[in-house]
């Protein structure tokens, strides 16, 4: 589960790094915050995979992040 998790939180990160680094590049500043977390967000996608390498495709990322947001849930709930 920890890797599924690992996923899901580097994922997180880049898709929150896309309007980060698109802001800075307007304002013309250097986006040193959005490369360190494609770094972080990328380095967790790669220890996810380098982990289970047959784990993830494109036609599973649905269900890992439900797997790991109803997880998530459940620990909550407890």
């Amino acid at each position: 589960m920890t890797y599924d998790t690992f996923f899901v939180v580097g994922l997180l990160i880049l898709v929150l790094a896309i309007p980060s680094i698109l802001g800075a590049f307007r304002r013309g500043h250097a986006p040193r915050i959005p490369a360190i977390m494609l770094l972080i967000g990328g380095g967790l996608i790669v220890v996810a995979i380098g982990a289970k390498p047959n784990a993830y495709s494109i036609s599973t990322i649905p269900q890992v992040i439900d797997s790991v947001i109803s997880h998530f849930i459940a620990y909550l709930r407890t």
